[in-house]
């Protein structure tokens, strides 16, 4: 498997992004999916070899009292934290829906800050991914989770663990999924960060997530391409 490069969300016209990049991590469907027939447009225009991941919808990761519920303009109760409900297993419908609309292999859960490794809230892990249906490979982004749980829950549900490899390791994967923020979100990566960047990386996945992440990915791309000869 190749390493490839990419961006969190379209930093330019799809047009001209699909002419540049071979993947992109969709961010529509944390906040507010789109209708299936728009993600099937979607699809259709890009080509053929294109990729898309997504993030999962915030309604099965993050409570209702998150700030990006306002911002979506979205109103729900009794999800988030992976909770065993009817919203929640609704929210994974959707968001399995517009994966395969997308023809997505990958799918990222990212979690808050909040959402700590009690063991609450790993058990609900546990009843999530054992009722939901396979065919994609799934990711898991924590904050704040001991070194240890990360890479037992990891382990147990066969996730890939998601990392900014400038902040902490992968623990658990036979690809890496890398999300790039930035030391801040307005960082933007020095030629010698991103040399460093490209001996951290392994088959699998790097995505820019800042907001100079359409150049970083550019350069990235570059050095790739210099290496491989």
């Amino acid at each position: 498997m190749e390493l490839k490069v990419g961006c969190c969300g379209f930093p330019l016209s799809m047009k001209r992004y699909f002419e540049i990049f071979n993947v992109v991590e969709v961010q529509k469907t944390f906040y507010r999916p789109p209708e299936v027939k728009t993600a099937e447009k979607w699809r259709k225009s890009a080509p053929e070899g294109f990729e898309f991941t997504i993030k999962a919808w915030q309604v099965i990761t993050h409570s209702p009292d998150s700030p990006t519920y306002k911002k979506a303009g979205i109103e729900f109760e009794n999800c988030g934290f992976f909770r065993p409900t009817e919203v929640v297993f609704m929210a994974w419908e959707k968001t399995r829906e517009i994966a395969e609309a997308l023809k997505a292999k990958i799918i990222v859960f990212q979690t808050p800050k909040s959402f700590r490794d009690t063991v609450e809230n790993m058990e609900n892990m546990r009843s999530f991914f054992s009722s939901i249906e396979g065919g994609f490979t799934f990711c898991f982004e924590p904050r704040g989770w001991s070194e240890e749980n990360v890479r037992r829950i990891c382990e147990e549900l066969d996730l890939i663990h998601v990392v900014d490899p400038f902040i902490s390791k992968q623990l658990y994967g036979e690809m890496c999924y890398y999300r790039l923020h930035g030391f801040d979100y307005k960082h933007k990566y020095t030629d010698e960060e991103l040399e460093k960047l490209l001996r951290m990386s392994r088959k699998g996945y790097v995505m820019f997530n800042n907001i100079h992440m359409l150049d970083d990915a550019l350069r990235f791309k570059k050095l790739l391409k210099e290496k491989e000869g």
